[in-house]
C-alpha cells in the first residue's frame, strides 16, 4: 500500500486523541479524589513528550513527570504551564536551573534536602519538594530511619515537603509479598511524620500496575501512571485480581519498501547469511534497521504487517535495513507502507509481541524507537 501523505523511509504515526482517550480511562479508575500525574520522561516514550504535553494539559492534567531537569526544561521552553515533577536529578550542576525554571525536585536523600534549604535560604525564595522513601526498591529514596528523616524535614526550614513518595519493585508480580511489604514500611513513615506534624498534601506509590490491578491502598491522592498512557498494562503474575483499566496503544510504526526481487532457492541473505531461501521466494528491504529501533534479535524472528498480512523478517536485520519475505503479497512494490507495531485490518502487532520475541520489555521497545524516525500526530 502506498503511502504518498507520508513521504519518509521510517515513521510513527501518534495519535494524541488516543493519548487522551487513555488519560480519561486512568481518571475514570481512580476518580476525582486522585490526581493523575502522567510521566512524560524519555520524550513521552517516544511519543513526543512535547506534543503529548500539550495534548494533557488540554484534558486537565496539572501535574506532569519527568527524569531529568533538561526534560522539564524542554517542556518550559514549549509553554507548558502544568507543574512538573523531576524525579531522577537534582545533580549539583542541574540544580540552579531546575528552581529556575519553576520545576519541582524529588529529593532522594537528606543531604539533597540540606542543599535544597541552603539554596532557597540564599535566593530568599520558598520552595516545594516530593520527598522520595526507598521502601524496597534499592534504588533512589532516603532509607534512614524515621525520627532522622522527620528531623531532617522539620529542620528544613525554607522549603516545604508537598510531596511523599515511593516505588514499588514487583508491582506485577502477585506471587511475591514484596508489594505488600514496601507499602507496610511507608505508612510506618507517614504515620511518623504526622505524628511530628508533617502532613504533605500529596501521596503518591503507584504507576500503571497498581492502578490496572485495583490496589486501591496505594492510590492515595495522586498515581504516576506512564505505560498506560502510551496504551499499555503489563502482564500480571500469579493470583492477580481482575483488570481495572483498559487502555489502547496510540503509537503506529511504519517504514517504505527500498527494493523488491526474485531470490532464488538456497540463496543466502543478509549478515553472515543467516537465512538460506527453502524455495524460489519473493524479498523486500525495508528502510529502517537496528539504528531506527528494530530489535537486533527480531532476526530470522519477527514480523511486520504488509497490506494486511503477516511478513516474516529472514536473515539479520541491519543497521539500516531489513529484510522480509513478501512472497504471499505479491502485489507488493518499491514505495509501499509496511506496518512494524500497529494494526492493519484484523492484523496487528504490540510492543509486548516484539518485546517477548526480542526477550526483552515493551518500554524497552516503545524508548528503543530512535529519534531518526519520523514523528506524525495524529
Amino acid at each position: 500500500m502506498s503511502d504518498q501523505a507520508f513521504p519518509f523511509r521510517s515513521w510513527v504515526e501518534v495519535s494524541l486523541a488516543q493519548i487522551a482517550a487513555n488519560f480519561e480511562a486512568l481518571r475514570k479508575v481512580v476518580g476525582t479524589s486522585v490526581e493523575v500525574m502522567p510521566v512524560v520522561k524519555a520524550d513521552a516514550y517516544r511519543h513526543g513528550a512535547i506534543e503529548v504535553s500539550r495534548k494533557l494539559e488540554q484534558q486537565g492534567a496539572r501535574w506532569l513527570a519527568v527524569s531529568s531537569t533538561e526534560e522539564g526544561i524542554a517542556l518550559r521552553e514549549a509553554g507548558t504551564k502544568a507543574r512538573i515533577l523531576v524525579m531522577a536529578d537534582f545533580l549539583p550542576f542541574t540544580r540552579e536551573a531546575m528552581l529556575a525554571y519553576d520545576l519541582t525536585p524529588v529529593i532522594h536523600s537528606l543531604e539533597d534536602l540540606e542543599e535544597l534549604n541552603r539554596l532557597a535560604a540564599a535566593r530568599g525564595q520558598r520552595y516545594r519538594y516530593h520527598l522520595k522513601v526507598d521502601s524496597g526498591m534499592g534504588r533512589l529514596g532516603v532509607r534512614a530511619n524515621h525520627p532522622q528523616i522527620g528531623e531532617a524535614i522539620i529542620g528544613a526550614k525554607n522549603v516545604d515537603i508537598e510531596g511523599l513518595m515511593t516505588h514499588f519493585a514487583s508491582a506485577a508480580n502477585y506471587q511475591t509479598s514484596q508489594t505488600d511489604e514496601q507499602m507496610q514500611l511507608f505508612e510506618q513513615l507517614a504515620g511518623e511524620l504526622s505524628s511530628l506534624g508533617v502532613h504533605p498534601a500529596l501521596v503518591h506509590l503507584s504507576s500503571t500496575i497498581p492502578v490496572a490491578y485495583g490496589r486501591r491502598s496505594a492510590w492515595r491522592n495522586m498515581i504516576r501512571p506512564g505505560h498506560a498512557i502510551y496504551g499499555y498494562v503489563s502482564p500480571a503474575r500469579g493470583h492477580a485480581p481482575p483488570k481495572m483499566l483498559h487502555v489502547k496503544p496510540a503509537l503506529t510504526w511504519r517504514a517504505t519498501i527500498l527494493s523488491v526481487k526474485e531470490v532464488p532457492a538456497g540463496a543466502l541473505i543478509g549478515y553472515g547469511g543467516m537465512f538460506r531461501a527453502p524455495r524460489p521466494i519473493r524479498v523486500a528491504v525495508l528502510a529502517a534497521g537496528y539504528a531506527d529501533g528494530i530489535p537486533h534479535r527480531l532476526s530470522n524472528r519477527g514480523q511486520v504487517i504488509v497490506n494486511g498480512r503477516l511478513a516474516p523478517i529472514v536473515g539479520a536485520v541491519s543497521m539500516d535495513l531489513t529484510s522480509i519475505d513478501v512472497t504471499e503479497s505479491p502485489e507488493t512494490r518499491v514505495g509501499d507502507r509496511v506496518t512494524l507495531l500497529g494494526s492493519e485490518g484484523k492484523v496487528s502487532i504490540d510492543a509486548q509481541q516484539i518485546a517477548r520475541l526480542a526477550g526483552t520489555i515493551s518500554y524497552s521497545v516503545l524508548c528503543g524507537i530512535h529519534a531518526r524516525v519520523k514523528r506524525i500526530y495524529v
